[in-house]
């Protein structure tokens, strides 16, 4: 069994997995050939602990097998995705990509820049207070749904309902950003992230994903960037609250996931009262 964190699961499946179900640009047979170079038969009824997609085969793959081996095969897969980048014309995620390079590095026992661990080491010991929900973008109605919401994610915490406090953060950051879009919607509208519809005009604010209005609110600067770096927790959380999508990603939060979480909350909610400087 690999060391692979969730944290770092959910890294290496940002670059690996380009659709539900899919890994990078493989088709059944040359994801075959992939893996029999590591004699590997990723096809048999070893792999399919969650179901028969590619992805979800990876999956169990990096669960049953040992770092050394998940090491050899997630870095092959990062060439494959720095070259399929290149040959496409597409922009690398960099950060992603170097972040996901040194946990490859770590499971083969080599050296590890610790700049990015580091960094995030820092950003949960950082003192962040929850603001005066008054000072928020919010209507009034909402304030007392959101200190409520506030209290109990404080209490799933401290109980160990880690996936709870995912799902507590999440929403009580997209009401808050959902906020300030409607008090500023110019802004929020003329950004370069905002997500558009396929006749290429900006989707209504209530059709917009956590990950959009994160995004979107890193951009025009309502949010510090260290809240976009550290939100892949709560990004897409609303995949999770179906008990079936939990089970067939492999998702399973821990205590450091939890916690990533509501430091990003109490950072954002800082960010957009004016209290971060």
């Amino acid at each position: 069994m690999s060391s692979l964190t969730d944290i770092d699961k959910r890294y290496l499946e940002r670059l690996l997995v380009t659709q539900p179900g899919y890994i990078l640009d493989y088709t059944d047979p040359t994801y075959s050939e992939f893996f029999q170079r590591h004699k590997i038969d990723i096809h048999g009824p070893k792999y399919q602990t969650y179901g028969t997609s590619k992805a979800k085969k990876l999956r169990a793959f990096w669960e049953q097998e040992s770092d050394e081996l998940v090491g050899t095969v997630l870095n092959e897969m990062l060439d494959s995705y720095e070259a399929s980048c290149e040959l496409d014309g597409q922009e690398l995620d960099k950060p992603i990509l170097e972040k996901s390079r040194a946990i490859v590095a770590r499971l083969g026992g080599k050296p590890v820049n610790r700049t990015n661990a580091e960094t995030e080491s820092e950003f949960l010991s950082k003192e962040f207070s929850i603001p005066n929900i008054e000072k928020l973008p919010i209507e009034q109605a909402v304030a007392s749904v959101i200190r409520r919401r506030l209290e109990e994610a404080r209490t799933a915490l401290g109980t160990g309902a880690y996936l709870s406090v995912i799902f507590l953060c999440g929403s009580v950051l997209e009401g808050v950003l959902l906020g300030a879009a409607q008090s500023n919607p110019a802004s929020f509208n003329r950004a370069n992230a905002s997500p558009k519809s396929d006749d290429g005009t900006v989707k209504k604010f209530q059709d917009w994903t956590l990950a959009s209005f994160i995004d979107v609110a890193c951009e025009i600067g309502v949010l510090k960037p260290d809240v976009k770096k550290f939100s892949h927790g709560l990004r897409d959380y609303r995949n999770y609250i179906h008990p079936y999508e939990e089970m067939v990603s492999g998702f399973t939060p821990d205590e450091h996931t939890a916690k990533v979480c509501f430091q990003v909350l109490k950072a954002a909610l800082a960010s957009v009262a004016g209290e971060r400087r």
